[in-house]
């Protein structure tokens, strides 16, 4: 009687081939599903081929222009360059399995290639979105400031890096040691975690690795941003003679938007199928529909670089110098308008905020650091002022220059 070695579309290692059901006996490793047109698999193959090659440029881009000018490698960026890593190592091992397989129609590369795209993209996609927390966790932290006397410093910075790599680690080794396992997915071209499985230790893994995966750094990045808009918002409040007061609050949440936007596309579709097929593994799922939040889930290495460093002025001005042709020395006044002045106040704060000035204008960013107290006698201060048609201007030290 003929039986699998392996789990194939979550049917478990030791079940019978003659006992499956006629639709679970198609074996991904030997040949294409009848049910799938092969133009299904063309489709999937090119949209894999852009996506992994745009990806892969983008991410190369962010890393090459931060080697290239010392004057991007600060605590802040530490972690957009680990993100930019993790995508593109997503990319270059996940993408490009999926491309050729893909292209072939079937899984043709065997059991090896099927557990190697599987924890590769489990791992450095788990590791891009806790970058992503860390990420809004740090913009928190130096905005907000909860701890008042500590800067974020390259060893924290370092820390945070060395906390998102050990921990997705921790969560997606598993199922290569055998709690869980990874597995093809039903259209038979990528793998994954097995999500179909009955089995009650699988769905402990499953249910453990939504909640430290999905749950906790979706949290992390609400909670964060929240705050950040708490502050900017009453930073606002607190100069509202400004002309251009509410600008503030309309720009950073903006790009508040738009990221957690993006973190849900492009990763909650996939969440919540695979939560699905764990409660319900019996469940009739179309194989394309199935393989559609694994494939979308993938393009989020196209669109990380752009929301996250290509929207940033500090970083666009270092890409149009390199592409110039430009000394990788360039004078730190084209770049980062803090200047030598005041030098120990602008490397502890203004240097860390670099990363997040062009997102933070001029009124919001120099005044960050102000405490409540301090505002309210600025206030005091400038009311005769007010009451005798002077001009209203913030006060600004000359220790505390604005990146433009």
């Amino acid at each position: 009687m003929e039986s699998f070695a392996l789990s194939v579309n979550g049917v478990s290692a030791t079940e019978p081939a003659d006992t499956l059901e006629p639709t679970d006996t198609h074996n991904p490793f030997e040949g294409p599903l009848k049910s799938v047109a092969p133009w299904n698999y063309t489709f999937l193959a090119c949209l894999m081929f852009v996506v992994t090659s745009l990806s892969l440029s983008e991410n190369f881009t962010v890393m090459l222009v931060t080697l290239r000018y010392k004057q991007l490698r600060k605590p802040l960026n530490y972690i957009i360059v680990n993100l930019s890593v993790a995508d593109f190592l997503v990319s270059l091992i996940g993408g490009t399995i999926s491309f050729l397989t893909n292209a072939k129609g079937y899984f043709f590369l065997g059991n090896w290639a099927c557990v190697l795209e599987g924890f590769a993209v489990t791992y450095f996609g788990i590791v891009a979105l806790w970058s992503l927390a860390i990420l809004a966790f740090e913009r928190f932290f130096v905005i907000c400031r909860p701890l008042k006397d500590v800067r974020l410093g390259g060893k924290h910075a370092a820390l945070g890096i060395l906390f998102v790599w050990v921990f997705s680690f921790i969560w997606t080794i598993p199922p290569v040691l055998g709690w869980s396992s990874y597995t093809v997915s039903k259209i038979g071209t990528t793998c994954e975690p097995n999500w179909y499985s009955a089995e009650r230790s699988d769905h402990t893994f499953i249910i453990t690795f939504f909640t430290t995966c999905f749950i906790l750094p979706l949290g992390v990045i609400i909670v964060s941003y929240g705050k950040l808009m708490q502050k900017l918002k009453k930073v606002s409040n607190s100069h509202g003679r400004l002309g251009n007061a509410r600008k503030p609050d309309r720009e950073v949440a903006r790009m508040v938007i738009v990221m957690i936007i993006a973190f849900m596309i492009g990763w909650t579709p996939y969440a919540a199928f695979s939560i699905t097929v764990t409660a319900w593994p019996t469940v009739n799922i179309d194989p394309r529909l199935a393989a559609a939040p694994a494939f979308f889930s993938k393009t989020a290495a196209v669109y990380n670089p752009i929301i996250y460093v290509f929207m940033n002025k500090q970083f666009r001005k270092c890409l149009i110098q390199m592409f110039k042709g430009g000394n990788a020395n360039l004078d730190s006044t084209h770049i980062n308008q803090t200047s030598d002045r005041g030098a120990a106040t602008a490397e502890s704060h203004m240097g860390e905020m670099s990363t997040i000035a062009a997102r933070v204008p001029l009124s919001s960013a120099c005044n960050m650091d102000r405490t409540e107290e301090e505002d309210e006698r600025e206030a005091e201060d400038e009311k005769p002022k007010e009451n005798d048609g002077g001009t209203n201007q913030l006060p600004m030290t000359e220790n505390k220059v604005c990146p433009l």
